[in-house]
């Protein structure tokens, strides 16, 4: 990365803001760093009481200062870009301590204009309370295509522009923490849920091979992320939530490699046919309101089945789970995350029973691939115990498939129920490596 020689951090970032970052380097900052507000301990405490949270991420030990990010960095050609974020720092009682700085990858986001810079946003709040609120540094990106990135597009489940949007992150951290008096330890710990699972691995992976020098990652935790991918394009049953990410994912690998389809009603059925190339992130619509407002499929009675063969073409689905040569296939396989070695400690985490990125297609398929190179630096987890205990119907998951209790069971277990589990998990880790 290019140092600009002669000026404070304070100018440099000034005259970064004046030039709009577009010779900036990778992680530069393209706008002064903003705090937005300092959480106290007794609020943190206040939020994960009233949520449920506090048994999970105990009690605060630090106040936390909110810091939002707007960086350099690059797209899938390797053309200069900008991505923005959020920086939280521990203060108060911990204002004074060399932080370890945790780099996190968020989920799947259908919106747009969400950015992690909001203490108010759940999956903000969650990485307070069970990292910085701790005495971990944090920095979360918003990835391509969102909030104050100027990207055209989100490269959904690209692992190396995941990668990338991630490694650019620490750097963005490392320049705003003497502008924002943060001491960093220098040691880096990688985490991510869901998509961000994928991303955090694709993260680690790209850091051990290229940036070991810069970059030292001292542990890594991956948490219920689809990191087979080419696996999951076999299953012959839908998974939760079908209509939002496989519909994302074919249009992004589309604007990626261009391959995908000839013609967009090759892969898609009207209406949507009509505007899916450009829904996905969309500026105004959540998950909710895209089925509301029948943009996509979705409600009482649709299955994952359903909304899959309203979607898509049923030759083009059929072609990607038998054909090997399957442009979709063959784009999947690139974005797979084995066959690698991981070299610090690393942690897989997910739920047996979550029905969105399922751990016997994923997890454990990454496990016994790093076992069949003799890994032991490589472990998983099953929280489903766990959710079970805490969500069940008296301590056990619901087994009626027509009840309201597994509707909200299992409509809940990927998005709510299972990650807190999975950050504590992986907060056990980092505290004996920090």
């Amino acid at each position: 990365m290019k140092t600009i020689h002669g000026l404070t951090a304070i100018a440099a970032a000034v005259l970064l803001v004046g030039c709009g970052g577009g010779d900036s380097s990778r992680g530069d900052l393209v706008e002064t760093p903003q705090a937005l507000t300092t959480l106290t301990a007794a609020q943190i405490d206040a939020g994960t009481a009233a949520s449920g949270l506090q048994p999970i991420s105990g009690k605060a030990q630090c106040d936390v200062r909110v810091v939002a990010l707007h960086y350099s960095t690059i797209g899938v050609n390797s053309e200069t870009t900008d991505a923005s974020g959020v920086m939280l720092i521990p203060a108060g009682a911990c204002a004074n301590a060399s932080a370890p700085l945790v780099a996190y990858a968020k989920g799947t986001d259908v919106q747009k204009p969400r950015t992690l810079a909001n203490p108010s946003d759940p999956e903000t709040f969650l990485l307070i309370a069970m990292y910085a609120a701790q005495g971990y540094a944090v920095v979360a990106t918003d990835y391509l295509g969102y909030a104050k990135s100027s990207y055209s597009y989100h490269p959904y489940l690209h692992a190396d522009s995941e990668a990338s949007s991630v490694i650019d992150s620490i750097r963005a951290a490392r320049n705003a923490a003497p502008l924002q008096s943060a001491l960093l330890s220098g040691k880096v710990m990688l985490t991510g849920y869901s998509q961000g699972g994928h991303s955090s691995m694709a993260t680690q992976r790209a850091i051990e091979r290229d940036e070991p020098a810069e970059i030292n990652v001292a542990a890594a935790a991956h948490l219920a992320g689809p990191y087979n991918l080419s696996g999951s394009f076999k299953l012959t049953n839908a998974i939760a939530g079908y209509q939002f990410f496989v519909p994302f994912l074919v249009t992004a690998w589309q604007k990626v490699y261009g391959n995908v389809y000839s013609n967009v009603t090759q892969a898609f059925k009207a209406p949507y046919s009509n505007y899916i190339e450009t829904l996905l992130p969309s500026p105004t619509l959540n998950y909710t309101t895209l089925v509301t407002t029948g943009d996509l499929p979705g409600g009482p009675g649709v299955t994952p089945d359903a909304a899959r063969d309203l979607v898509f073409q049923p030759g083009f689905i059929a072609d990607s789970q038998a054909n090997d040569n399957d442009p979709l296939y063959l784009d999947a396989k690139k974005n797979d995350l084995l066959g690698w070695n991981p070299k610090a400690r690393t942690l897989l985490c997910g739920g047996a029973g979550d029905p969105t990125v399922p751990p016997a297609v994923h997890m454990n398929v990454a496990q016994a691939d790093f076992n069949s190179r003799g890994l032991t630096n490589v472990t998983s987890v099953d929280v489903d115990p766990s959710v079970q205990a805490a969500f069940g119907v008296g301590g056990v998951a619901p087994t009626d498939p027509t009840s309201a209790a597994f509707a909200t069971y299992y409509g809940n277990y990927h998005g709510t129920y299972e990650p807190p589990f999975c950050h504590a998990q992986a907060r056990a880790l980092f505290n004996t490596m920090r």
